[in-house]
Protein backbone atom coordinates (compact mmCIF):
# COMPACT_ATOMS: atom_id res chain seq x y z
CA UNK A 1 0.00 0.00 0.00
CA UNK A 2 1.40 3.35 -1.16
CA UNK A 3 0.25 6.32 0.08
CA UNK A 4 1.50 9.88 -0.71
CA UNK A 5 3.19 12.05 2.34
CA UNK A 6 0.01 13.95 2.68
CA UNK A 7 -0.79 14.14 6.67
CA UNK A 8 -4.00 13.25 7.45
CA UNK A 9 -5.66 16.44 10.40
CA UNK A 10 -8.98 16.17 12.08
CA UNK A 11 -9.79 18.03 14.56
CA UNK A 12 -12.37 17.59 17.30
CA UNK A 13 -13.82 19.12 20.19
CA UNK A 14 -15.18 17.97 23.54
CA UNK A 15 -18.60 18.86 25.28
CA UNK A 16 -20.40 22.25 25.05
CA UNK A 17 -19.48 25.56 27.27
CA UNK A 18 -20.66 25.44 31.33
CA UNK A 19 -20.03 21.57 31.47
CA UNK A 20 -16.82 19.68 33.25
CA UNK A 21 -13.86 19.17 31.56
CA UNK A 22 -13.43 16.07 29.93
CA UNK A 23 -11.58 14.30 27.36
CA UNK A 24 -12.62 15.62 23.97
CA UNK A 25 -14.42 12.58 22.24
CA UNK A 26 -12.40 11.23 19.72
CA UNK A 27 -13.07 8.91 16.73
CA UNK A 28 -13.88 5.39 17.56
CA UNK A 29 -10.13 4.16 16.21
CA UNK A 30 -7.43 6.36 16.07
CA UNK A 31 -3.99 5.83 14.63
CA UNK A 32 -4.46 4.23 11.12
CA UNK A 33 -6.93 2.26 12.70
CA UNK A 34 -4.39 0.88 15.23
CA UNK A 35 -5.90 1.84 18.39
CA UNK A 36 -9.57 1.88 20.08
CA UNK A 37 -10.02 5.35 21.48
CA UNK A 38 -11.28 4.19 25.00
CA UNK A 39 -8.28 2.50 25.53
CA UNK A 40 -5.87 5.68 24.92
CA UNK A 41 -8.24 8.02 26.72
CA UNK A 42 -7.29 7.39 30.42
CA UNK A 43 -3.81 8.47 29.20
CA UNK A 44 -5.18 11.70 28.09
CA UNK A 45 -5.61 14.96 30.31
CA UNK A 46 -8.95 16.78 30.36
CA UNK A 47 -8.93 20.08 27.63
CA UNK A 48 -10.76 21.16 24.78
CA UNK A 49 -10.22 20.36 21.33
CA UNK A 50 -7.85 17.04 20.46
CA UNK A 51 -6.35 17.43 17.46
CA UNK A 52 -4.65 14.16 15.42
CA UNK A 53 -2.00 14.35 12.99
CA UNK A 54 -1.22 11.07 10.98
CA UNK A 55 1.21 10.06 8.25
CA UNK A 56 0.46 7.27 6.13
CA UNK A 57 1.52 3.75 7.61
CA UNK A 58 3.67 2.91 4.70
CA UNK A 59 6.74 1.70 5.86
CA UNK A 60 9.03 0.88 2.49
CA UNK A 61 12.56 0.34 2.13
CA UNK A 62 15.70 1.73 4.39
CA UNK A 63 14.91 4.23 7.09
CA UNK A 64 11.81 4.97 7.05
CA UNK A 65 8.81 5.91 9.77
CA UNK A 66 5.14 7.04 10.49
CA UNK A 67 4.05 8.49 13.37
CA UNK A 68 0.34 9.46 14.83
CA UNK A 69 0.08 11.92 17.80
CA UNK A 70 -2.65 13.16 19.33
CA UNK A 71 -2.70 16.43 20.78
CA UNK A 72 -4.96 18.29 23.51
CA UNK A 73 -5.20 21.96 23.66
CA UNK A 74 -1.97 22.09 21.09
CA UNK A 75 0.07 20.12 23.50
CA UNK A 76 1.05 16.65 22.02
CA UNK A 77 -0.26 13.51 24.71
CA UNK A 78 0.07 10.40 22.95
CA UNK A 79 2.30 9.39 20.41
CA UNK A 80 2.60 6.23 18.33
CA UNK A 81 5.82 5.55 16.07
CA UNK A 82 6.68 2.65 14.15
CA UNK A 83 10.23 2.48 12.34
CA UNK A 84 11.26 0.61 9.75
CA UNK A 85 15.31 -0.95 10.08
CA UNK A 86 16.79 -2.85 8.01
CA UNK A 87 19.44 -4.30 10.71
CA UNK A 88 18.63 -5.83 14.36
CA UNK A 89 21.00 -4.00 15.46
CA UNK A 90 20.16 -0.82 14.65
CA UNK A 91 17.41 -0.97 16.94
CA UNK A 92 18.91 0.61 20.00
CA UNK A 93 17.43 1.62 23.42
CA UNK A 94 20.28 2.54 25.93
CA UNK A 95 18.22 5.66 26.98
CA UNK A 96 15.22 3.88 27.35
CA UNK A 97 17.18 1.24 29.59
CA UNK A 98 18.87 3.93 32.35
CA UNK A 99 15.20 4.50 33.80
CA UNK A 100 12.61 1.89 35.20
CA UNK A 101 11.85 -0.35 32.76
CA UNK A 102 10.29 -3.84 32.96
CA UNK A 103 10.00 -6.52 30.18
CA UNK A 104 6.92 -6.97 28.10
CA UNK A 105 5.44 -9.79 26.19
CA UNK A 106 5.67 -8.11 22.72
CA UNK A 107 7.40 -8.82 19.51
CA UNK A 108 11.10 -10.01 19.70
CA UNK A 109 11.55 -7.97 22.35
CA UNK A 110 9.98 -4.78 24.23
CA UNK A 111 9.97 -2.97 27.57
CA UNK A 112 7.88 -0.28 29.61
CA UNK A 113 8.70 2.81 31.49
CA UNK A 114 6.40 5.00 33.45
CA UNK A 115 4.38 7.03 30.46
CA UNK A 116 5.83 4.46 27.29
CA UNK A 117 6.46 1.88 25.43
CA UNK A 118 9.24 0.40 22.98
CA UNK A 119 9.51 -2.78 21.07
CA UNK A 120 10.29 -4.58 17.53
CA UNK A 121 8.45 -7.05 15.38
CA UNK A 122 10.76 -9.15 12.77
CA UNK A 123 9.15 -9.13 9.53
CA UNK A 124 11.87 -10.65 7.46
CA UNK A 125 15.32 -11.39 9.47
CA UNK A 126 18.43 -10.33 7.84
CA UNK A 127 19.88 -13.73 6.06
CA UNK A 128 23.59 -12.62 6.64
CA UNK A 129 25.41 -10.16 8.51
CA UNK A 130 25.20 -7.74 5.11
CA UNK A 131 22.18 -8.50 3.70
CA UNK A 132 19.22 -6.02 5.08
CA UNK A 133 16.27 -7.41 6.59
CA UNK A 134 12.84 -5.75 7.61
CA UNK A 135 12.48 -4.87 11.40
CA UNK A 136 9.67 -2.78 12.46
CA UNK A 137 10.34 -0.58 15.50
CA UNK A 138 7.14 0.22 17.48
CA UNK A 139 7.22 2.74 20.46
CA UNK A 140 4.19 3.86 22.47
CA UNK A 141 4.64 7.62 24.28
CA UNK A 142 2.34 8.94 26.62
CA UNK A 143 2.96 12.83 27.76
CA UNK A 144 1.12 14.02 31.33
CA UNK A 145 -0.65 11.07 31.73
CA UNK A 146 -2.60 11.36 34.74
CA UNK A 147 -1.51 7.99 36.86
CA UNK A 148 1.86 6.99 35.42
CA UNK A 149 0.41 2.94 36.97
CA UNK A 150 -2.30 2.79 34.88
CA UNK A 151 -0.11 4.81 31.95
CA UNK A 152 2.25 1.43 32.20
CA UNK A 153 -0.20 -0.79 32.22
CA UNK A 154 -2.12 1.02 29.55
CA UNK A 155 0.90 1.56 27.43
CA UNK A 156 1.90 -2.17 27.48
CA UNK A 157 -1.64 -3.27 26.12
CA UNK A 158 -1.10 -0.50 23.59
CA UNK A 159 2.16 -1.61 22.46
CA UNK A 160 0.41 -5.14 21.97
CA UNK A 161 -2.09 -4.10 19.57
CA UNK A 162 0.10 -2.34 17.95
CA UNK A 163 2.63 -5.07 17.33
CA UNK A 164 -0.46 -6.97 15.78
CA UNK A 165 -1.95 -4.21 13.80
CA UNK A 166 1.99 -3.70 12.12
CA UNK A 167 2.28 -7.39 11.64
CA UNK A 168 -1.48 -7.83 10.03
CA UNK A 169 -0.86 -4.60 7.70
CA UNK A 170 2.80 -4.90 6.96
CA UNK A 171 1.87 -8.96 6.38
CA UNK A 172 4.73 -9.82 8.27
CA UNK A 173 5.01 -14.24 9.51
Amino acid sequence: MTMGPALLLATLTSCSEGETKAVPKLPDRICWGAFASKGITPLLPTGEEATLDTDPFSLIEGLDAATCSTYIDGNIQFQATATRRDFENEIEWSSYEKGETDPVDVGKRAIVWPGGAIGYIVCEPSKSPSAPGNYVELSINTFDAPDDKRARSAASELLKEFAEFAQRELKCA
